[in-house]
């Protein structure tokens, strides 16, 4: 009797564990996380190189907390749907056209 119990325990432990991991991993977006990772590196670069501006580089950082934010808005319920992945994709696309241009206006500080 003890044994089964054990068993049953064991199994309902394993079972909540994987469905922890099942709706962390509905909630992750690693492109998205990869492609921040870049646009930052982008920006720190363009700072560095003199090629941004400081009012420059303030607006590329906000857009960057704004698309932050957003992403954790869209992870709050537990799932990204494809529409809000292509919102995020196409806020991310903004954003980079915008790294391009700024540091490409022959503005310098």
């Amino acid at each position: 009797m003890k044994s089964i119990r054990k068993w049953t325990v064991l199994t309902l432990a394993v079972a909540a564990t994987l469905l922890s991991v099942v709706v962390a991993a509905g909630q992750t977006t690693p492109s998205v996380d990869r492609r921040e990772n870049r646009q930052s590196r982008r920006i720190k670069h363009g700072v560095r190189s003199g090629e941004l501006t400081r009012h420059e580089t303030r607006s590329l950082a906000r857009q960057q907390a704004r698309i932050r934010r957003h992403e954790r808005r869209v992870k709050a319920d537990g799932t990204v749907t494809a529409r809000e992945r292509a919102s995020l994709q196409s806020q991310e696309n903004r954003a980079s056209r915008n790294i391009y241009r700024k540091k490409h206006n022959r503005r310098t500080r």
